[in-house]
């Protein structure tokens, strides 16, 4: 009894931090309604300066005034980022914020680098509370007691602040409905930065009191990332008291998993939050949102129109032209370019659910990575041909879409996003664990073309024209009756209901398809690279993809292409640089603020009318 009793008081002191900043999140998506990545950051940058701080102060006050210090040090830190970055783009769709608050992860990671170096820097222990009390005969350390009994302080505090004071109510307001709020002439310019700084603060606050249990170092920012996003969907998003419920089951499951299935932590707050969005789609004590609230919003998106005769010779010359690239006789522009047109494949499948089926994945990755393993395992256990598991791939990629799709279609908005999230994450975690069959971190190696396509040419050929076949197979999909149909379920739901169409069912065969053209970009990728690992299915590759499609551009056909030409080249000619996540992550917020419609919008706007440019983006 006593053990159960010292793990459960383990499970509260770790859902403290965690609610800390998981209820920072909610606040601000709750009001501003951003998906802000660059949370976790905060988080990280709390832990940095509370070990500066805390060498400054000794002693008990020191300590606290230290992490009060912190909390109002990264509240600012937060209040900068939504002055010059986030204010600049809250007239571009929603989701295209979520590339800005990626760009500041890249920023400040490298400045974190640059400020405390790349060692793990572990934090003193709080003065005061070094020592352990023994109850039913288990050690207990005083330090988790002291947060377990300073997070109701905290959640009362935060109570009060939204109930009773003139602030609290208008935030309040705001979640409930912006738009009236700014009827009523609040600024709200300032009241998104005022709930920036508090959501800043609490995660920064959270890093501080984290710093003395576990230390800071430059991993923090995602490894705190799905945990705090999980929390805040299974609470309901902009629900604190949802939030503070979802971190006590978090944290007390993964510390009892640790005893009963130790390789279940991994994974099973995913299956956790998949479990709740599939029974109450909108969280524990969320509410239900508007359709089309993400993703949509802004400048509607335009008709697509047939190809003109002009934009098929631009398309052939552009194949030419790809199609001379060997006689440079540059095996490294060759791999290069090969790389484009696979990312390009995965970039388009993602799009063809994001801008015409309306539909946000953040765990795209699971197709491209499943398409890969299906290849890769296809070869390894089964000795098929290089042309064989390239069939394989999209097939099983299908499957894995159509079984993720029937659950996924229930849900609308950024919780249809968090729970394709947890269905790749969970098959992430089972290609990592099954070791025997995967080989686990190791990967899978040796995964070559077939002999006539062993040379460098030969091989970018069959890329060149497997790749194009497959985006040219999307468009042609988007002007048949099935295309139209996915269209006109998310631009009007009810009225595509009213005319029979069955939009569920064509939502479900949209993930089916974008699954399967994922899994196809993932089969050759295999081939490519000669071997397959885990971080193929990671949630950082379905963040490739995502920003792919939205520096191209959400609302144009050719952007998922001319985002992943960009965001490839950046990264390949970047990271030859120290700190290239710095100047990649800068690059990323300029282009973010600078071509808020993405890439291709931005030329459809400008120059569409110059080149007699008709329908969506030809340009």
């Amino acid at each position: 009894m006593g053990f159960i009793l010292a793990q459960a008081l383990t499970g509260l002191s770790n859902a403290a931090a965690l609610f800390l900043v998981a209820s920072g999140l909610s606040i601000i998506f709750g009001v501003t309604r951003i998906v802000n990545f660059a949370h976790g950051s905060f988080y990280m940058l709390g832990a940095y300066i509370a070990y500066t701080t805390m060498s400054m102060l000794p002693g008990i006050i020191g300590f606290w005034a230290s992490v009060a210090i912190t909390g109002v040090a990264v509240g600012l830190i937060g209040v900068v980022v939504e002055l010059v970055v986030l204010r600049q783009v809250y007239k571009a769709p929603e989701l295209f914020q979520l590339v800005a608050t990626f760009g500041v992860i890249l920023v400040v990671q490298d400045l974190a680098l640059l400020t405390w170096g790349p060692e793990d820097l572990i934090g003193s222990r709080a003065p005061g509370l070094e020592s352990v009390v023994y109850i039913m005969g288990e050690a207990i350390p005083e330090y988790d007691l002291a947060i377990i009994a300073l997070t109701p302080v905290v959640l009362f505090a935060i109570w009060y602040l939204f109930n009773r004071t003139r602030w609290g109510i208008l935030v309040r307001a705001a979640t409930e409905d912006r738009e009236m709020v700014g009827a009523l002439g609040v600024n709200q310019s300032w009241l998104f930065t005022g709930v920036f700084f508090l959501g800043s603060l609490l995660a920064g606050v959270g890093g501080a009191i984290q710093l003395p249990k576990g230390g800071a170092d430059l991993l923090m920012d995602f490894s705190i990332l799905s945990a705090v996003f999980v929390v805040v969907v299974i609470g309901g998003m902009g629900s604190i008291p949802g939030a503070f419920i979802a971190a006590l089951i978090i944290s007390e499951l993964n510390v009892f998993g640790v005893q009963l299935l130790h390789q279940s932590t991994l994974v099973l707050m995913f299956v956790v939050m998949a479990l709740v969005l599939i029974v109450r789609p909108w969280g524990l004590l969320g509410k239900p949102e508007k359709p089309g609230q993400h993703g949509q919003v802004g400048e509607l998106a335009r008709p697509i129109a047939i190809m003109p005769t002009r934009g098929k010779w631009l398309f052939a010359a552009m194949l030419v032209l790809l199609a001379l690239l060997p006689v440079l006789d540059d095996s490294f522009l060759l791999v290069l370019m090969a790389d484009i047109i696979i990312f390009s494949l995965f970039a388009t499948s993602l799009h063809f659910l994001m801008g015409p089926g309306g539909m946000v994945s953040f765990g795209h990755a699971a197709y491209f990575g499943g398409g890969a393993y299906a290849a890769a395992l296809s070869v390894k256990y089964m000795g098929a041909p290089m042309e064989i598991a390239i069939m394989i791939a999209p097939l099983i990629a299908g499957c894995l879409a159509i079984i993720i799709g029937w659950f996924c279609v229930r849900l609308s908005g950024v919780y249809l996003a968090m729970l394709t999230l947890a269905f790749a994450q969970v098959l992430w975690s089972i290609v990592f664990q099954w070791g025997e069959v995967t080989g686990g971190d190791d990967g899978i190696l040796g995964i070559w073309p077939s002999e006539w396509a062993s040379d460098g040419v030969v091989f970018y050929y069959l890329v060149l024209v497997v790749g194009s076949a497959g985006i040219l197979l999307i468009r042609h999909v988007l002007h048949s009756p099935f295309g139209y149909g996915v269209r006109a379920g998310r631009d009007s739901f009810v009225r595509s209901e009213a005319i029979g169409i069955n939009v569920k069912l064509m939502q479900w065969m949209a993930f089916a398809f974008a699954g399967a053209l994922a899994g196809l970009a993932g089969g050759l990728y295999v081939f490519a690279k000669g071997s397959i690992f885990p971080d193929e299915m990671e949630i950082a590759r379905s963040f490739d993809a995502l920003i792919m499609v939205l520096l191209g551009g959400v609302k144009t056909l050719s952007g998922p292409f001319v985002g992943a030409s960009t965001f490839t080249l950046l990264q390949d000619w970047l990271s030859r640089f120290e700190y290239w996540r710095l100047v990649l992550g800068s690059m990323i917020i300029l282009l973010v603020i600078l071509f808020p419609q993405g890439l291709v919008g931005f030329a459809r706007d400008k120059f569409g009318r110059l080149i007699n440019v008709r329908g969506e983006d030809h340009a």
